[in-house]
């Protein structure tokens, strides 16, 4: 396990790099400088997966591409003392953050909104939100307090959409269609989040927890966030993506097969362009 120091301190600056991202409005941030975005699906702890991304994406040698994680907790590895180990990959990205602070973006999810606010989401009749507390505890014990805290703090600093120069949005997911007439972009652009915004019902909410992929609700949605076309995770993908309609892809780098987007973003994408620029691991 890293130094428990040093990891409060890349975690903090990691968290202060996420506020200060260049082209952010409250949790909404449009990107400027890049040539390309790699995009990845849920990774959920997965290290091996995220090594391997890592190596696709190249940042050094690709100066002017970004890369865009998403659903890094709540994973399956456990500890033989209790809790599991999904909390190591949150350092390796926080760590990734402070090598290039304006280029690489984690973007919030429903699990790290749960993680967050301290709201239960459970699988198979486990707790999530315990489970990843307890890892903590395994790794860390008497700093796990400290770090635990500092992880909260960075969740909270996370945005929730990138938009590219083509208008292409990146989002974990989008509102439902029962959600979308009370959903009010606006509130993602705010220097502070209110509780409203945080609860079932809220924008933050209804952005992160929506499974609606019907071609209406992706159009509406896209139309009241400025752009064209969607990329999202949230849902498990059999082939490592899908395509549900024709404004949106849905990627999953969790599993095998494990699928990212890499797409230019100097120039207009039709749909089946972006689709094309899928690949699988």
């Amino acid at each position: 396990m890293p130094d428990p120091d040093r990891l409060l301190q890349t975690i903090h600056r990691a968290t202060q790099a996420c506020r200060n991202a260049p082209g952010r409005r409250g949790r909404v941030i449009d990107l400027h400088d890049a040539v390309d975005v790699l995009v990845a699906g849920d990774l959920h702890g997965n290290l091996a997966n995220f090594r391997w991304l890592l190596e696709r994406a190249d940042l050094r040698a690709f100066p002017r591409r970004h890369l865009v994680l998403q659903e890094l907790i709540h994973g399956e590895s456990r500890y033989p003392a209790g809790g599991e180990k999904s909390h190591q990959l949150v350092d390796l990205a926080a760590a990734l953050k402070c090598q290039y602070p304006w280029r690489v973006h984690v973007l919030l999810g429903n699990h790290e909104l749960a993680q967050w606010t301290e709201r239960r989401i459970g699988k198979a009749d486990q707790d999530l939100n315990a489970l990843f507390r307890q890892g903590v505890e395994s790794a860390y014990g008497d700093r796990a307090a400290e770090i635990y805290a500092a992880y909260k703090q960075f969740f909270a600093a996370l945005p929730l959409v990138v938009r590219t120069p083509n208008r292409v949005l990146i989002s974990h997911s989008l509102p439902s269609a029962r959600r979308l007439p009370q959903f009010d972009p606006t509130r993602l652009e705010a220097d502070e989040n209110e509780e409203r915004d945080l609860v079932p019902g809220g924008a933050i909410h209804a952005l992160v927890w929506g499974r609606d992929t019907a071609p209406a609700t992706a159009a509406e949605f896209l139309q009241r966030m400025n752009a064209d076309l969607l990329l999202t995770g949230h849902i498990a993908c059999e082939r490592g993506f899908q395509v549900p309609n024709d404004r949106q892809m849905i990627l999953d780098s969790l599993g095998a097969p494990a699928a990212f987007g890499l797409f230019p973003t100097d120039r207009p994408l039709t749909h089946q362009e972006l689709v094309g620029c899928v690949g699988v691991l």
